[in-house]
């Protein structure tokens, strides 16, 4: 089970405000890797208050504060150098960063609300026998392609159907023209959990 990073409350509990942190720490409060925060000291982002003799980073509760602040501009889908440029306008986000966000947000969702509706539309046409005999290997690629799926995609829907209805994946493979041997190899491949890409063309 993927471990879940505490949230704010549980991060201002844990940890008394005079405390001073180590990197380690400060990450495991935050569930951000060590790597994660010495890249945001190299690009700026969070520098630690202070160092120890031996030159080992400490952060304080100011530092605490600032990397929660990182951490829900984050989760609201902020890249790193707008996180910065708002930081560095005393922390109030500039409205058109947020607006631009927001407009971006909308974007996206239209896009997979879009890319959900072909694939159920092929979905539909395949549980009810009325997928052309026209379509073959290519068209099929070519379509998943314009619904925005790149070759990892393909690979997690072919294991996904495999898991689901393996006949009904046999059946459909062979539908496109693919020789049993080859939908074989691909139902083998969709049953682990690599979700391998097979010759490039995302089968």
């Amino acid at each position: 089970m993927q471990k879940k990073p505490p949230s704010q409350e549980r991060t201002a509990a844990a940890v008394h405000p005079g405390q001073s942190l180590t990197i380690s720490k400060l990450g495991r409060l935050f569930g951000l890797s060590r790597s994660a925060l010495l890249y945001y000291d190299r690009i700026g982002l969070l520098k630690p208050s202070d160092r120890t003799r031996a030159g080992y980073r400490c952060y304080n509760g100011e530092d605490r504060r600032r990397l929660e602040r990182i951490c829900g501009f984050r989760r609201a889908g902020l890249g790193l150098e707008e996180i910065r440029m708002i930081l560095a306008s005393a922390g109030k986000p500039p409205a058109a960063v947020l607006e631009r966000r927001f407009h971006e947000i909308g974007e996206e969702i239209r896009a997979l609300k879009a890319k959900q509706g072909l694939l159920s539309r092929m979905l539909t046409g395949m549980a009810s026998a009325k997928c052309p005999a026209a379509v073959d290997r290519d068209l099929w690629v070519e379509m998943l392609r314009a619904a925005g799926m790149d070759e990892a995609a393909m690979a997690r829907w072919h294991a996904e159907f495999e898991q689901r209805a393996p006949e009904a994946h046999r059946e459909f493979l062979l539908s496109l023209g693919i020789p049993e041997g080859e939908a074989q190899e691909i139902r083998t491949w969709s049953q682990s959990a690599r979700n391998p890409v097979h010759n490039g063309e995302g089968f």
